[in-house]
């Protein structure tokens, strides 16, 4: 009794097991399928960007000299009016003291001369040409004062210290030398080049010729910058040779990290309305035109279509196909058209997240 109790319970597991066995190679037998999706969504368009400051200038002498002070280093942050540079100030400053004696002298004799004319000891010509003696002293005291002053470099905003040229202690500079440069970071423009069909699809959308979409900023080490940029402007022609218009756009310099020179990837966005998306991976190419297989009356039928947009794992579809169509998502190598197979649905948005586990890890 008890061995035929034995073989009833192998039976049971042998029948169980060649159930499942027959189920696990009729599922691997079927061939997954899915529907589009009609939604609204928004896809970026890539375009190179130069990096530069809302002011970068260069720092130049005024007149030749010998270096005498240099109080800063490269890439210090200064503030307006700081010090940066000095000349030597020899030379000016006795021709300061010179011109100052001059006018002291004249203030002088035209404070005697009033007098000798306040009591009809000279004439009024005489007092009009010691007048223009002192106005002519102070002016080249003016002159004077103002070469002294060119003999200092001082910052003329806010700013950061660009690489030194040439500067060392004692070194002789000549008139309009490149000593370095000053970049105010504290806000960043950021220039790319639009084709004239994208600028004219922006400016005929918006519901503002100045309402221009919010912009991302891909750094050189592929990642996003923390803050989007605001698109503020525009030139104000294109250019004949490639048919681009330069934008600009501004970006908040977070933590002082974007740099005068720097360059990365601008991404625009681009609402779609209603676009037509299906998975990347039920697409395949044929001499260059991409098509799909779509199921018909239980058999494969190969429809070329039309891709208008691209985006991570998926396809925005501009002809081809409709929301109704089902679309074969595996195996594409597999089957031929007009091929009959089984086949089994899984809606596109487990598929787009499975390719994401995939890529992510």
């Amino acid at each position: 009794m008890k061995s035929i109790s034995l073989l009833f319970i192998v039976a049971t597991i042998s029948f169980a097991s060649c159930n499942h066995e027959s189920s696990k190679k009729e599922e691997q037998g079927k061939f997954t399928v899915t529907l589009p999706i009609s939604s609204d969504t928004v896809v970026y368009q890539e375009y190179v960007g130069q990096v530069r400051s809302i002011q970068h200038i260069e720092l130049r002498t005024f007149d030749e000299g010998y270096l005498q002070n240099v109080f800063v280093d490269e890439g210090q942050a200064v503030k307006k009016g700081q010090l940066l540079f000095q000349l030597t100030t020899s030379i000016y400053n006795a021709e300061m003291l010179t011109a100052k004696a001059e006018a002291d002298f004249a203030e002088i004799e035209f404070k005697n001369t009033q007098t000798l004319t306040d009591n009809k000891v000279v004439s009024k010509n005489e007092l009009a040409l010691s007048k223009a003696k002192l106005d002519k002293a102070k002016a080249a005291l003016a002159l004077a004062e103002a070469k002294l002053k060119f003999t200092e470099i001082r910052a003329p905003f806010d700013g950061i210290v660009g690489r030194f040229y040439n500067v060392r202690l004692g070194s002789f500079v000549e008139e309009g030398e490149l000593l370095t440069t000053l970049s105010d970071n504290s806000k960043l423009w950021v220039y790319f080049n639009v084709p004239e069909a994208v600028y004219l699809d922006i400016m005929t959308k918006s519901e503002s010729p100045k309402a221009f979409p919010n912009v991302k900023l891909k750094m050189a080490n592929d990642q996003f910058y923390a803050l989007e940029g605001n698109v503020e402007t525009l030139e104000a022609d294109f250019n004949n040779e490639t048919g681009n218009i330069a934008f600009r756009a501004t970006f908040p310099n977070l933590n002082s990290l974007l740099r005068h020179g720097q360059t990365g990837k601008i991404y625009m966005p681009i609402p779609l309305k209603n676009a037509l998306l299906i998975p990347q991976q039920a697409v395949y190419e044929v001499l260059d035109k991409k098509y799909v297989y779509v199921m018909s009356h239980g058999k494969l039928e190969a429809r070329q279509i039309e891709i208008s947009n691209t985006l991570e794992h998926i396809y925005a579809v501009s002809s081809g196909i409709s929301a109704q169509d089902s679309l074969l998502v595996d195996g594409l190598r597999k089957v031929h058209n007009g091929q009959e197979i089984q086949t089994v649905f899984k809606n596109q948005e487990s598929i787009i997240e499975e390719l994401h586990a995939i890529h992510a890890e």
